[in-house]
């Protein structure tokens, strides 16, 4: 069994709680047993009951445009792919005054054997099948999904060829971002105060935007764990956090749920494109704006599977000393990709990060498994990567995240497949080593 631990400041625990944790589990190995009636009376029971209405008056507390909502004549889609979103996802709608979803009958009502997916994951190919097939009987323009137990969302358009159009969880994280940018701006408050927070493994494009438009970026490690920690110390620094991501189709707004939350992402989403409908824009006519504003972002994130753990620690030396010149106290990292000259690594295994001496000391902390980023880019500087190769902590597998950026959308898209290749054949020696691919 797996389930989530929260601290007292309601984000998921970090070092050292963690660690806490298991040590008091370690040291009281024996069973106990107490009176059930107990708890009942005690300080320490809480009755909930209401706090699915203060859910709700977040939820509200993200509707910009009510009333204009209440006008739109577009149709949405919902599946809840057979978990719990479709009775809070309702009342989100009614909350935002959005026209009531068109629901995905089948995957409408929670069940345990989702019958109708390989595996409920919206980002899983032909997760969105059924939900398309339903889209385009009705007409809708938009599809919304969230996972089994609603904390993640993704998102489909229509596009004017009638083919759907499937966000990255990258893509959606950028519209995001903007769309806060946008409502920060329109307050009045100094941009120096706004904070925006991702993990290390998702987009630099927010961080490209960040550089544009004078806001801070903070990158952390990979879970909301991570993420709602730092915006917290973000706040305690002074910033204003209103929106955080993973690539892993995980949203978190505002101050009062450091969590993703697939309910909030799907009604925010909704209105944004509402409020898009009434320009004359879509969700992805938008993104193509923002790459002309910041430049070209594009994904291609896989795996390798290897089930032998020594193979595995045998790779990631290799690139550790890949002259074969490298110490105990100085790496030797690849310095080319596919014609890129590697400017930065940062290893957060090791803990030495390139791009910041004298110490060589990474800012963000360790990570428990082999965990690598790369930056390089073309002679011109025109053209960037960022490659993070990282081990999983519950598969067999030796995920890479890699993304390039430029002004050419043409030469970016020609670059990732090459370095691709070159990862599998050089970096990894996939082959030799036997590794499966995705």
């Amino acid at each position: 069994m797996v389930y989530k631990v929260y601290w007292e400041n309601a984000v998921q625990i970090i070092e050292p709680h963690d660690k806490g944790i298991a040590d008091s589990i370690m040291a009281n190995q024996q069973p106990r047993t107490w009176d059930v009636e107990n708890v009942y009376s005690s300080d320490l029971c809480v009755d909930i009951s209401d706090w699915s209405e203060l859910y709700f008056e977040y939820i509200a507390s993200l509707s910009r445009h009510r009333s204009l909502n209440q006008q739109t004549s577009l149709k949405f889609v919902n599946t809840s792919m057979h978990g719990v979103s479709n009775a809070p996802m309702t009342r989100a709608f009614d909350i935002f005054g959005l026209p009531p979803y068109i629901a995905v009958a089948a995957q409408q009502q929670p069940d345990p054997e989702f019958p109708t997916v390989k595996f409920p994951n919206p980002e899983e190919k032909g997760a969105l099948d059924l939900a398309i097939s339903t889209a385009n009987e009705c007409g809708a323009q938009y599809i919304l999904a969230q996972d089994p137990d609603s904390d993640r969302f993704a998102a489909a358009e229509k596009g004017p060829d009638g083919k759907w159009i499937v966000f990255t969880g990258d893509q959606l994280g950028t519209l995001f971002a903007s769309l806060t940018l946008e409502r920060y701006k329109s307050s009045g408050t100094p941009l120096a105060k706004l904070a925006m927070v991702a993990s290390t493994v998702s987009s630099k494009m927010i961080e490209a935007m960040a550089a544009a438009e004078g806001f801070k970026f903070v990158e952390c490690l990979t879970g909301f764990k991570y993420i709602g920690n730092t915006a917290l110390a973000l706040e305690q620094e002074g910033y204003e956090v209103p929106f955080g991501y993973e690539e892993a189709i995980g949203y978190m707004f505002g101050s009062e749920l450091r969590d993703k939350d697939g309910v909030a992402a799907s009604v925010v989403f909704a209105e944004m494109a509402v409020a898009l409908e009434r320009e004359g824009k879509t969700a992805h006519s938008r993104l193509q704006e923002l790459y002309n504003l910041y430049g070209f972002f594009k994904t291609s994130n896989s795996y390798f599977i290897c089930t032998n753990s020594p193979t595995i620690d045998n790779i990631f030396a290799r690139i550790r000393n890949y002259d074969g010149k490298g110490t105990t106290g100085k790496p030797s990292y690849p310095r080319t990709i596919a014609g890129l000259t590697v400017t930065s690594v940062r290893d957060l295994t090791i803990g030495y990060d390139t791009s910041n001496p004298p110490s060589y000391k990474p800012t963000l902390p360790l990570s428990s498994g082999h965990m690598i980023q790369f930056r390089a880019e073309s002679p011109t500087g025109h053209t960037k990567i960022t490659l993070t190769t990282r081990t999983s902590g519950t598969e067999p597998k030796i995920k890479y995240y890699l993304e390039g950026s430029g002004k050419n959308a043409q030469e970016v898209q020609a670059l990732l497949p090459k370095v691709v290749a070159e990862l599998s054949d050089e970096w990894m020696q996939a082959e030799q080593n036997g590794l499966g691919r995705s």
